[in-house]
C-alpha cells in the first residue's frame, strides 16, 4: 500500500527498536491476536482467506466453474500447507479538473501465496507488476489535476515488484507473532476494516493514515502480542530507503530506519482489525544524503463493527510534517457490508499540508459488487473541495471503476 520511497539514519534508533520488537516478540505471558500473525485487511493473509466475519453467499462461482481442474489443483496445494492466488485488477478514473491530463487508468498482476512450511513457522510472499495504460497512473490523478491527494492509491507504473517475502514465526500456545524479511508496514500499521485500496477505499485518506511517512515495502522484522484480555501491542522496523522494484539489505550498513510502535483494545483477538480502537507513534530517521529531516507523529483510529454490517470509524494523525503527504488529517465515515460480501463507504476527510495555507476536504463514495468472490467491481467517486496544489480551483471531482479477478 505504501506510495512513496524515503531515506533515513541513525544508529542508536536502530539499537532501541531492535529491542523493543524483540520484547514484543518474546514476552512469555503475551498472547498475539490472530494465528494469522500480522495479518491486516491488506495482506497476503486477507486476500487468501477473507475476513472471516461477513457473510459469505454468492452471486455467482466465476472463475471457478470455468476453470475447475486448476481450482481443484489448487485446493489440493492448500491442505499440503501451501495457498496461493494470482489475480489482476484494473482502475480507470475520470476527472473534471481544469488542469492535466484529466484521466488515467492502470493495472496490477499479483502473484502471492503462503507456505505453511512448519506447524508454527511460515513463509509468505508477493510478486506484483504494476502499470498504468496511458500517459498518467490513477495514483497521481488527483496530484496532475491540482489536488494534493492520492486518489487511486498502489495503481502506479513501478513496474515488478518483490513486496513480500518474509518468515512468520508463531510460539505454540498463540504468545507471540513474529515477521522477518521483506514486509510492507503498511499491511498491519495503523490498520482498521476499511483500510485495503484492493477491496475498500481508494483515496489515501482512508488508508493508511496519509500523515504517516510510511516507506515503501522493504527488510524489515515486525513483533506483535497480546497484553492482557483485550489489548495487544505491535512494533516494527523497517528499511526506510526501501525500493521494492530493487530489493536489497543497504538498511545493515547505512541505519535509515523507519519505526512504529502501536497500542490497541479490541473486544476479541479474532475480531482484532474489526472492533478495534488503537494509538500509533512512529518515527523515520533523517535521509543519509540530507534530502530529507528527520520526521515523526502520532496517529489515532477507532473502528467498531455493529452487528457484523455496520463499521463507523474516526482517524486522526498529526506529524512533524516534513515528508508525509499531509501535516494534519481527520477522517470520519463509515462502511455497510451487505450479503454476496458487498460494501458500501462513505468517508470525510479535512487535512492540513505543512508549508501550504489554507485546508482541503476530500469525500468519497464507493460500492463494491461483489459478483463473487473472484469477481468484484467498485465504482466510486470522489470529491476535492479547495485543492491545495491549484487554488484557482474550487473543487474537483473524479469518478472510479475498479475491478478484481482472482484465479
Amino acid at each position: 500500500m505504501s506510495f512513496l520511497g524515503k531515506k533515513y539514519s541513525d544508529a542508536t534508533g536502530l539499537v532501541v527498536a531492535f529491542l523493543l520488537v524483540s520484547w514484543l516478540a518474546l514476552c512469555p505471558d503475551a498472547a498475539m491476536a490472530q494465528s494469522g500473525g500480522l495479518s491486516g485487511p491488506s495482506s497476503v493473509t486477507s486476500d487468501l482467506e477473507g475476513d472471516g466475519l461477513t457473510d459469505p453467499q454468492l452471486r455467482s462461482n466465476f472463475p471457478r466453474n470455468l476453470a475447475p481442474g486448476w481450482f481443484a489443483w489448487k485446493d489440493g496445494l492448500a491442505e499440503r500447507g501451501f495457498k496461493f492466488n494470482i489475480d489482476y485488477f484494473a482502475l480507470g478514473q475520470s476527472s473534471n479538473s481544469n488542469l492535466g491530463a484529466g484521466e488515467a487508468s492502470s493495472g496490477i498482476a499479483r502473484f502471492y501465496g503462503a507456505w505453511q512450511a512448519t506447524e508454527l513457522g511460515s513463509l509468505t510472499f508477493k510478486l506484483e507488476h504494476r502499470h498504468a495504460y496511458g500517459a498518467v497512473a490513477p495514483q497521481f490523478l488527483g496530484l496532475d489535476g491540482g489536488a494534493l491527494s492520492i486518489t487511486g492509491t498502489g495503481f502506479n507504473d513501478n513496474g515488478t515488484m518483490l513486496t513480500n517475502l518474509f518468515w512468520t514465526q508463531r510460539a505454540a500456545d498463540g504468545s507471540w507473532t513474529v515477521q522477518v524479511g521483506q514486509i510492507d508496514v503498511t499491511d498491519f500499521v495503523d490498520v482498521y476494516g476499511l483500510v485495503s485500496p484492493w477491496t475498500s477505499f481508494q483515496n489515501l485518506a482512508f488508508n493508511t493514515n496519509p500523515t504517516i511517512n510510511a516507506p515503501n515495502p522493504g527488510l524489515g522484522i515486525a513483533g506483535g502480542v497480546k497484553l492482557g484480555a483485550n489489548f495487544y501491542a505491535i512494533g516494527s522496523i523497517a528499511d526506510a530507503n526501501a525500493d521494492p522494484t530493487s530489493p536489497d539489505f543497504d538498511v545493515f550498513s547505512d541505519g535509515n530506519l523507519f519505526k512504529s510502535l502501536e497500542i490497541g483494545y479490541t473486544s476479541g483477538f479474532d475480531r482484532i482489525y474489526f472492533d478495534n480502537i488503537h494509538l500509533t507513534l512512529w518515527h523515520a530517521d533523517a535521509a543519509a544524503d540530507g534530502s530529507r529531516p528527520e520526521d515523526y507523529g502520532a496517529a489515532f483510529s477507532a473502528a467498531w463493527f455493529i452487528n457484523n454490517q455496520w463499521m463507523p470509524f474516526i482517524r486522526a494523525g498529526k506529524a512533524k510534517g516534513t515528508a508525509a503527504l499531509y501535516e494534519k488529517s481527520v477522517s470520519a465515515g463509515i462502511g455497510y457490508f451487505a450479503r454476496n460480501t458487498d460494501l458500501v463507504g462513505l468517508g470525510l476527510n479535512w487535512a492540513e499540508a505543512r508549508g501550504i495555507a489554507g485546508s482541503q476536504a476530500t469525500a468519497e463514495l464507493f460500492y463494491r459488487f461483489s459478483i463473487s468472490p473472484g469477481l468484484q467491481i467498485t465504482p466510486s467517486i470522489q470529491f476535492i473541495n479547495n485543492p491545495l496544489m491549484s487554488p484557482g480551483q474550487s473543487s474537483i471531482t473524479i469518478a472510479g471503476l475498479r475491478a478484481r479477478i482472482v484465479f
